[in-house]
C-alpha cells in the first residue's frame, strides 16, 4: 500500500476515484469514467475519501502529498491547501495568499495554470477557487462543494 495506483468506483460522483501512491505519499488523483482494471480498490486513503464522500469532514491536510511543479506553481497549490473545509474563495485571494500580484497577467496566468495542472486535486482542494477551472471535472468540483456545505 506504500506505492501503486488504487481506485474505486463512487455513486456520489457518478465516476472513480484514483490516486496515485509513491513511497507512502499521494503524487496523482483523478477522476476517471470508471475505475482501472488493474487498480487496486483498497487503501485507507479511499477509505477517507469515501468516508468524506458521505459527509464526514476532513481536511486532507496531513495526507503526505509529494507535488514535483514549478516553484511558482508549487506556491499557488500551498495557498489552496490551506483553504478551510467548506469555503470558497475567489483567484485574486488565493495570488495573494501565494504572494504574486492579483493586478499581474502574468502572476493570474501562474495561478491559473497551477489549478488546471494540479497533481493532487481533493487533497490540493482547487474546487474550493470559486472562479477559476481547477484539475477536477467541473461536474465532479460542484458535487465537492454540495457535499462541504451540506
Amino acid at each position: 500500500m506504500n506505492a501503486g495506483v488504487f481506485a474505486r468506483e463512487s455513486d456520489r460522483l457518478g465516476r472513480a476515484v484514483q490516486i496515485g501512491v509513491a513511497s507512502g505519499s499521494i503524487i496523482s488523483v483523478s477522476f476517471p469514467e470508471s475505475a482501472p482494471a488493474d487498480a487496486e480498490s483498497e487503501h485507507p486513503i479511499l477509505d477517507r475519501v469515501f468516508a468524506y464522500l458521505d459527509g464526514d469532514e476532513d481536511h486532507f491536510d496531513d495526507v503526505p502529498v509529494a507535488l514535483t511543479v514549478p516553484t511558482d506553481h508549487r506556491r499557488v497549490l500551498d495557498a489552496v491547501r490551506n483553504i478551510p473545509y467548506g469555503e470558497t474563495i475567489a483567484l485574486r485571494r488565493v495570488i495573494r495568499m501565494a504572494g504574486m500580484d492579483p493586478e499581474d497577467e502574468d502572476d493570474v496566468a501562474t495561478a491559473r495554470s497551477a489549478l488546471r495542472e494540479n497533481p493532487v486535486p481533493l487533497f490540493i482542494p482547487d474546487h474550493r477557487v470559486d472562479d477559476a477551472p481547477g484539475a477536477i471535472p467541473e461536474a465532479v468540483a460542484r458535487r465537492l462543494r454540495q457535499v462541504e456545505s451540506a
